[in-house]
């Protein structure tokens, strides 16, 4: 019985690395079909094995417990705003607070970016400085708002009891000056970057991926560690990553004052 000449070296270790890569792509694949099904919004759809298992935003967050379940409709930060918003709009609305101080305030809607920028344009006196507050929404549209902000110097605030969440931290970090009270919350997560939610997962990863990327690239250039996209990363779309006013100061999303 004749036996198979033993591997030569160099061939153990294509083997190897083949092993590894595909192991990769196999990953990124899943990933990618997890985030694009953790994205449809059917109803309140939960698929098996994958609902969240971080305690209820409404929990007070703590150092090494920062993770929370993210159902905008249901949750909302434990804290106690000076003002109640009450039911948030579905989309960004300004409003003037005094002088030329505006609130923008509501979910970022598809749309959202070119059409606030154009109340902006038009609005009387030009703002200055934009307040906050938003359970986040399109991401594309925040980045286009946030570009826009850095770019007309407006600065953004955060008030005590008040959320920026999801995609509304890209809004933030665009302020050419950024005040964030150490009593407000700032949250991330991962995001589905795709125009449609019914993708191959193939198609879904590079999606993904090619999104995350103009993230990073968008948040280097505002002067922000990218670095805190591990966080985002690391938290599923159904749960949101509270930051802490030290990382907030850490990564740069704070002005600090020279």
């Amino acid at each position: 019985m004749s036996k198979e000449p033993p591997q030569k070296p160099k061939e153990k270790k294509a083997n190897g690395v083949g092993r590894i890569l595909t192991g990769i792509l196999i990953f990124q694949i899943g990933i990618g079909a997890m985030l694009v099904l953790g994205d449809v919004q059917l109803g309140q759809l939960t698929l098996p094995g994958m609902g969240p298992n971080a305690p209820r935003l409404t929990e007070p967050v703590r150092p090494g417990d920062q993770r929370r379940t993210y159902r905008p409709e249901r949750d909302r930060p434990p804290t106690q705003p000076a003002r109640d918003p009450g039911q948030l709009p579905e989309r960004l609305m300004l409003t003037q607070v005094d002088g030329a101080t505006y609130r923008l305030e509501g979910a970022v809607a598809d749309g959202d970016g070119a059409r606030v920028k154009k109340l902006i344009s038009e609005a009387t006196p030009t703002p200055e400085t934009l307040i906050l507050q938003s359970p986040g929404g399109s991401v594309q549209d925040a980045l286009e708002l946030g570009r826009h902000l850095r770019d007309r110097g407006i600065a953004t605030r955060m008030l005590a009891g008040e959320f920026c969440l999801s995609a509304c931290p890209y809004i933030l970090v665009g302020g050419a000056e950024r005040d964030i009270d150490d009593g407000a919350q700032v949250g991330v997560h991962q995001h589905y970057f795709g125009q449609s939610t019914i993708l191959p997962a193939s198609f879904a990863v590079e999606d993904i991926q090619a999104g995350q990327g103009e993230v990073m690239v968008y948040l280097n250039d505002m002067g922000i560690d990218p670095m805190v996209m591990t966080h985002a990363l690391a938290t599923p779309p159904d749960e949101i990553y509270v930051l802490l006013p030290e990382q907030l100061r850490e990564y740069g999303f704070v002005t600090q004052e020279d």
